[in-house]
């Protein structure tokens, strides 16, 4: 089955599963749907960031410093986190990733998706799907910051990371 292929719970405004499509034609028509952002980060504390295949559907070739996708139909937050983290890092054996908060993102273009944000340790070898990432590697946050203005990086992303760095202030 391809990424297009997959069924996904398609929800309302409020997170309320209304019905299900395929995630291609969720993508086309717009549906709004569920997704999780895991941020993977060292023992060093650095930040896994990677830059995505040109075959992605959804923002190709564009650099992201989150791990994630989209919540598959019956499929809990929680289980998408680890199951991507795990596919995306290429690993096994990942904590099961915290939970710190979720948002609705929705770009005003069509695109628009329940996003829970989580964090998670990973102390294990990477071997990231190369179909799904170009490249990789586990950055200093201050190169982060550094990068946010000579790299082009996906948008909900962008805002995953903005809301996280306000989330982190509050706390």
């Amino acid at each position: 089955m391809s990424a297009a292929d997959e069924i996904l719970d398609i929800v309302d405004e409020n997170d309320n599963v209304i019905g299900q499509s395929p995630r291609g034609e969720a993508y086309a028509e717009g549906l709004r749907h569920r997704c999780v952002f895991i941020q993977a980060r060292d023992g060093e504390g650095r930040i896994f960031v990677h830059r995505r295949t040109p075959t992605k559907l959804v923002f190709p070739s564009l650099y992201d410093m989150f791990v994630g996708g989209v919540v598959g139909a019956g499929e809990s937050y929680d289980e998408a986190a680890l199951r991507e983290a795990e596919e995306e890092l290429g690993v096994s054996g990942l904590p099961r990733p915290e939970y710190l908060f979720k948002f609705l993102y929705d770009d005003g273009a069509g695109r628009t998706w329940w996003s829970s944000v989580y964090k998670v340790r990973c102390d294990l070898p990477v071997s990231p799907q190369a179909d799904e990432v170009a490249w990789h590697d586990f950055l200093p946050e201050d190169e982060v910051l550094r990068r946010l203005t000579e790299w082009e990086w996906v948008p909900d992303g962008m805002d995953a990371y903005e809301r996280l760095r306000a989330y982190r202030l509050r706390r």
